[in-house]
């Protein structure tokens, strides 16, 4: 049990520069024994309004350095705190302000949401176990207008789909990645060259881009361009929901449309996922 949804602004000053973290906190709680549900005792039970409680204490005590470290603060705090807690997982999102900038010029107290991408990450350790941390990013809507196609997939009398050599490559992607136990990373470096490593793969080179064969060849690039830049990351997961484009056929209005005006196709759309982890992971 726990409590969900619980959101709050960090405000750090530093003389007249400040800083924000706006973030959504969920923390779930197992306890030594359930005896809450099977007879109705609540003396062990630590009531969500004092779990919502801490989780702000503890931000505005500590800060949060990282999302990635804050949620060890929570854990860490009930781990030691409450010895009738045996497993505590806590999820943390961030909602993306970003500094705004005036002709270069950072400003010192204003700050732009920019939808690009939600940064999250969990961590949850059991009693007597290790803590264990997950980051990720989603809601990252990614698109190429060229360099991808699909062909020479399986047919049958239920086929109906065309082969496309050249085609909109578009999708909104999930990614959840596992760093094993908790070491001493620097959380926010590894995040953002993991988030460098997808577009950089999703994209090809800036000059010329690279060609798509599918949207599971691409999430698998993504994947292993991770996996090898990244050292620290045992598992990733990749999940990219697809939106797929028709071209608007503009004969009746007496225009040729050559690819330049298209139709989103809402639903119902593809979807591709994979989890690919080290074999060192996998065997431990």
């Amino acid at each position: 049990y726990g409590k969900n949804t619980i959101k709050f602004l960090r405000l750090h000053r530093e003389g007249k520069k400040h800083f924000v973290k706006e973030v959504e906190v969920c923390t779930h709680l197992r306890l030594t024994s359930p005896q809450e549900y099977l007879e109705g005792n609540n003396s062990l039970v630590i009531p969500t309004d004092t779990i919502k409680n801490i989780v702000l204490v503890l931000a505005k005590k500590n800060g949060i350095p990282s999302l990635e470290q804050f949620a060890i603060d929570i854990c860490n705090h009930f781990m030691t705190t409450f010895c009738q807690v045996a497993y505590v997982k806590t999820y943390v999102q961030e909602v993306p302000w970003q500094r705004l900038h005036e002709n270069g010029v950072p400003h010192i107290h204003s700050f732009i949401c920019v939808p690009d991408g939600i940064r999250f990450c969990e961590a949850e350790q059991c009693r007597n176990g290790p803590l264990v941390i997950f980051a990720g990013i989603k809601d990252l809507k990614l698109m190429k207008t060229t360099q991808s196609g699909f062909e020479g997939f399986y047919k049958n009398e239920h086929t109906t789909l065309p082969e496309r050599h050249d085609r909109i490559l578009c999708g909104e992607l999930f990614c959840k990645w596992s760093y094993g136990e908790c070491k001493d990373f620097d959380f926010d470096c590894i995040w953002n060259k993991i988030r460098e490593c997808i577009l950089e793969a999703f994209s090809g080179p800036p000059d010329c881009g690279e060609y798509s064969p599918s949207y599971q060849k691409t999430v698998n690039c993504i994947q292993m361009l991770v996996l090898s830049k990244v050292s620290q990351v045992q598992v990733i997961e990749v999940v990219l929901n697809n939106t797929f484009y028709n071209v608007l056929d503009m004969k009746n209005l007496g225009l040729t449309n050559d690819k330049e005006v298209l139709i989103p196709v809402e639903a119902p759309y593809g979807s591709c996922a994979c989890t690919l982890g080290r074999k060192k992971f996998f065997e431990a």
